[in-house]
């Protein structure tokens, strides 16, 4: 059995915690961009480690636009996780993406503003390629571990992640209809940015808990109506990651290990010691 979890779930709205993981342990990191959400739970699923990280902190006390999405993923890859599935709330800007439907989107837009978007910077600049930003091959495994489950699951579509913390106005709602969007939530990004910079296979499984504000013969998306899908949906989630932890393969069959390879632009004479030493976790192996 792996010594360390290679597989990571990153809990959202509705998901705080990781029933079935057994022999477990708490691990409370401090990185160099601060400490994450909450500390970080392991314990054995289905024969191999994994990690739970709350997004919101224990009790959701973080708002969207406050989780230190930097510091969670470094805090990942610190302890040896190489793939990541982060679970999402989100409305459905599709007639065919059903409230209670899950979705495993391929694509995404940012639309946020106020947020830490790159590990990089201060003297060390790197330019990550993210034409597909979502591993394809975890993608995969993770729909194939939902379907085992017997729920309505889709893969792919374009998921559109907006500042928050409030929900859309009906304009914004067309809008986004208009540019051919699927889904809208507020979590996605930066955090799929983050994963590729740090080299880690990120997914979503992304739970349609509304027509967001659109829809004229549905209600407008409400607390109370997001959390009471989200309620049905959690024995889906944890049943799918199960499913997931049983079947994933030891061998990742893409390129996400290797995406800062061709991403660090800057001589590495001119890098800061300081910088150097912060990013070390992500860049030793091309900076010796």
């Amino acid at each position: 059995m792996d010594t360390h979890p290679i597989l990571a779930i990153i809990g959202g709205s509705g998901l705080y915690s990781m029933p079935g993981l057994k022999d477990v342990t708490e691990q409370d990191l401090t990185t160099p961009f601060g400490k994450p959400s909450a500390p970080i739970i392991i314990g054995t699923l289905e024969g191999i480690q994994v990690a739970f990280l709350a997004r919101h902190g224990l009790g959701h006390h973080i708002s969207p636009s406050e989780v230190n999405y930097c510091a969670n993923l470094y805090a990942l890859k610190a302890l040896g996780v190489e793939r990541v599935v982060g679970i999402s709330a989100c409305g459905s800007l599709r007639e065919d993406y059903v409230p209670g439907d899950l979705v495993i989107p391929d694509q995404v837009v940012d639309l946020t503003r106020n947020r830490r978007r790159t590990f990089f910077g201060e003297g060390l600049v790197a330019h990550i390629g993210v034409a597909d930003p979502f591993c394809p091959d975890l993608s995969n495994q993770v729909y194939e571990a939902i379907k085992i489950t017997g729920a309505n699951v889709h893969l792919g579509g374009t998921f559109l992640t907006v500042e928050g913390p409030r929900f859309s106005t009906k304009a914004e709602s067309n809008v986004f209809r208009s540019w051919g969007m699927s889904l809208i939530g507020m979590t996605t990004s930066p955090e799929v940015f983050l994963a590729r910079e740090a080299e880690l296979c990120y997914s979503v499984m992304a739970h349609v808990t509304d027509y967001d504000v659109w829809h004229l013969e549905q209600e407008p998306v409400s607390v109370e109506a997001v959390i009471t899908v989200l309620n049905r949906n959690t024995l889906i989630a944890t049943q799918a990651i199960a499913n997931l932890a049983k079947h994933l393969t030891r061998e990742r069959a893409c390129g996400c290990g290797e995406a800062l390879a061709t991403a660090l632009i800057t001589q590495p004479d001119r890098i800061p010691p300081e910088t150097r030493q912060k990013l070390d976790l992500l860049v030793r192996k091309y900076l010796k």
